[in-house]
This record gives C-alpha cells, sequence and structure tokens, in this order.
C-alpha cells in the first residue's frame, strides 16, 4: 500500500506565496516521478492538469502558466515533493493533487498515486 499525503493548501492574497509539500510513504521500491497536478475549473469529469513534475535525476516540466513563478523540488531521502509557488493569481485557484509514478515492492510494473487534493484559494 501507498499514501500520498499532502500539505500546504490554504488561502493567500494575490502576489503571495504558498508551498505544498507531498510524502510519499509505503511499499516503494522505486519513486520515477513525483509531480503535481490540479484541477481545472469549470472543466467537464473533474479534469486535472499539470502543473509541474521533477524526475527522477532532477529534470524538470512546467505549465506555461506558472513558469517563472512555481518551483518544484524533490527530497529522494524523505520520498518528498514539494511545490513553492509564488506571485500567485486569483487563477491559481483550485485543487491541487499530488501524483508519483513509482514502483512498490513486488511489482513487477510502475503506476500512478494520488494524493487527496490540497485546495489553494489566491483572493484578489
Amino acid at each position: 500500500q501507498v499514501q500520498l499525503v499532502e500539505s500546504g493548501g490554504g488561502l493567500v492574497q494575490a502576489g503571495g506565496s504558498l508551498r505544498l509539500s507531498c510524502a510519499a510513504s509505503g511499499s516503494i521500491r522505486s519513486i520515477y516521478v513525483m509531480g503535481w497536478y490540479r484541477q481545472v475549473p469549470q472543466a467537464p469529469g473533474k479534469q486535472r492538469e499539470l502543473v509541474a513534475r521533477i524526475i527522477d535525476g532532477g529534470s524538470t516540466n512546467y505549465a506555461d502558466s506558472v513558469k517563472g513563478r512555481f518551483t518544484i523540488s524533490r527530497d529522494n531521502a524523505k520520498n518528498t515533493v514539494y511545490l513553492q509557488m509564488n506571485s500567485l493569481k486569483p487563477e491559481d485557484t483550485t485543487v491541487y493533487y499530488c501524483n508519483a509514478k513509482l514502483l512498490t515492492i513486488g511489482a513487477m510494473t510502475s503506476r500512478d498515486y494520488w494524493g487527496q487534493g490540497t485546495l489553494v484559494t489566491v483572493s484578489s
């Protein structure tokens, strides 16, 4: 069993900062990718979009809308990923989900796991 536990969401004024954390625990053998997605407001079926991800080895990808404002980092020893969000805008308001693509002990293939989601609200 694997759990992804998120923390750090909340209410902030526009221009402010928040830091999200996500710790993975359980029968983990290897973590290949950790990242953050967010729910697309008003999209059908609670569609999620990639915000940022970091691949084992350190390479990163960001959505165009957050480049230069958000920074993703990872502590491999703690199986934890962070998302530092600066210069927040009201349009960043939504639920953020942690994602990890990992291999569990005894498994033959990796799969995606998700956190429960954390709400970020940016007031104007």
